[in-house]
C-alpha cells in the first residue's frame, strides 16, 4: 500500500438546486487546505449518477430539491454505494422530521443552514460546516439497512393519511408493565454518538411489544430532535417507545429515549430521574456513562450494557460500572461502527468480551434477557432446558 502524502485533500462532492448556494459552499469548502470539491449536483438525481462516477470521500446534501429529493438520494446511496454525507439544509432545524430521517438512512451529521441562505449567514455557520465534513471525510461508512430507505423511496406514493393513521393508533400497554418498583427485571441501555440513528434502526426492529426488560436509548443529540425521534422510531419496532419523563416509574416492555440535553438516572426506587442543570459531564450531553452506572446499581447483574457507534470515550465508565456489578457488556464491533472510538474505548475499560456486528446484537441481549427472565418474549421458543 504506497504511503498517504502529507498534502491529500479529501474529495467533496456538492449537492443543492440552488446554483448560488453550490457557489457559496465550495467557496468555503474550498478555503479548507484539506478539501477540494470534485463536483456539484443540482438534484438527488445527478447526486445518486456522480457519488459513483467522482467516488467523492464526503457528500455534502440538500434535503428539498425537484425530481429526487435528498431524503431519497441519501436512501439510495447508502444502501449501493456508501459514502460519508453531511445533511446541509435549512430544514435541519428544530428536531426537523426530514433530518431525522437522513440520520436514521446513514447521513453523518448536519448542518442548518441559515433561512435566509445570503452568502453573510453561510459564513456564520463556516467553521461548524467545515469541521463537520472534515470529521466525515474520514469515517469509514457502512451500508445502511434497506427499510427505511423503502420506506423513504416509497413516501410520495403512499396516501398522506396513511402515515396519519398509523402514527394515531396508541401502542397498547405491555403485559409486563405491571411490575411493582420493588422487583428488580434486566435493564438494557444503549449508547450510541456518531453513526448512531442509523445503527439504531438496524437494531430496534427485533425489540417487541412485551420484551422483558426495560430498554434505554442515550443518544447524543440536540434537545430539540428527541421527540420526533422517539415518534419516528416508534414506527420500527414492536416495543413500547417514548421519551423519558422525570419521576415516571421504570417499566419492561418500553424503550426510552433520554432526552436532548438533560442526563438521565434510574433512582434506586426505579424511577427516572432527568437532570438539565448540570451541563455536559465529561464532554458529553447526554451523558451515557450517566445513565450506565446508575442502571448498574438498579438492576445489579441485570444491567446490560450496549456501547455502539460514536467518537470518544463515552460509556467506558458506565461498561466498567455494569461489569462490575456482574452485569453483561457488549461493543459493537469495528466493521459495522461508523466510528469505532467508544466501542474500543469501552472493550479497554471493561474487557469486553461480547464484540458483535450490529446485526448480532439484539440476539446476545434477547438470549441474556430471556436467561434472566421467566417469560420469554412472544414469539421466540424458550430453549430447551429453559423453565
Amino acid at each position: 500500500m504506497p504511503p498517504v502524502t502529507a498534502n491529500k485533500k479529501f474529495r467533496v462532492l456538492i449537492v443543492d438546486d440552488s446554483a448560488f448556494m453550490r457557489k457559496v459552499l465550495d467557496t468555503i469548502i474550498s478555503s479548507d487546505e484539506t478539501l477540494q470539491v470534485v463536483g456539484q449536483a443540482k438534484d438527488g438525481r445527478e447526486a445518486v449518477t456522480l457519488a459513483e462516477s467522482l467516488k467523492p470521500d464526503v457528500i455534502t446534501m440538500d434535503i428539498n430539491m425537484p425530481h429526487v429529493d435528498g431524503l431519497q438520494a441519501t436512501a439510495q446511496i447508502m444502501t449501493t454505494n456508501p459514502r460519508p454525507i453531511v445533511i446541509v439544509s435549512s430544514e435541519s432545524r428544530e428536531g426537523a422530521d426530514s433530518t431525522l430521517k437522513a440520520l436514521e438512512l446513514g447521513a453523518i451529521d448536519f448542518v442548518p443552514k441559515p433561512s435566509s441562505g445570503i452568502d453573510l449567514d453561510m459564513q456564520s455557520v463556516r467553521e461548524d460546516l467545515l469541521r463537520k465534513v472534515r470529521m466525515s471525510a474520514k469515517v469509514r461508512v457502512v451500508r445502511t439497512a434497506s427499510r427505511l430507505a423503502s420506506t423513504v423511496q416509497a413516501a410520495n406514493a403512499a396516501p398522506a393519511s396513511s402515515a396519519a393513521t398509523q402514527k394515531s393508533v396508541p401502542q397498547p400497554r405491555p403485559a409486563a408493565a405491571s411490575a411493582s418498583l420493588d422487583q428488580r427485571f434486566p435493564v438494557v441501555v444503549l449508547g450510541a454518538s456518531t453513526g448512531g440513528p442509523a445503527t439504531v434502526m438496524r437494531l430496534a426492529p427485533g425489540f417487541t411489544r412485551d420484551f422483558p426488560a426495560a430498554v434505554f436509548l442515550v443518544q447524543h443529540m440536540p434537545a430539540s430532535f428527541t421527540t420526533q425521534y422517539a415518534a419516528q422510531l416508534a414506527e420500527f419496532t414492536g416495543i413500547r417507545v417514548k421519551e423519558a419523563e422525570s419521576n415516571e416509574p421504570v417499566q419492561p416492555g418500553t424503550l426510552y429515549i433520554c432526552p436532548g440535553g438533560q442526563h438521565l438516572r434510574i433512582t434506586p426506587t426505579g424511577r427516572i430521574q432527568l437532570d438539565a442543570t448540570s451541563g455536559r459531564i465529561n464532554g458529553y450531553l447526554p451523558n451515557i456513562d450517566v445513565t450506565m452506572e446508575s442502571a448498574a446499581s438498579f438492576a445489579g447483574s441485570m444491567a446490560i450494557g450496549v456501547v455502539l457507534t460514536g467518537m470518544g470515550n463515552d460509556g467506558a465508565a458506565g461498561a466498567k460500572a455494569v461489569q462490575r456489578a456482574g452485569g453483561l457488556v457488549i461493543a459493537q464491533d469495528e466493521a459495522t461502527s461508523v466510528i469505532f472510538g467508544m466501542p474500543a474505548e469501552a472493550i479497554k475499560a471493561a474487557n469486553v468480551e461480547q464484540v458483535l456486528g450490529i446485526d448480532d446484537i439484539y440476539a446476545a441481549i434477547e438470549k441474556r434477557v430471556i436467561g434472566l427472565s421467566k417469560t420469554a418474549p412472544v414469539g421466540v421458543n424458550t430453549p430447551v432446558g429453559v423453565k
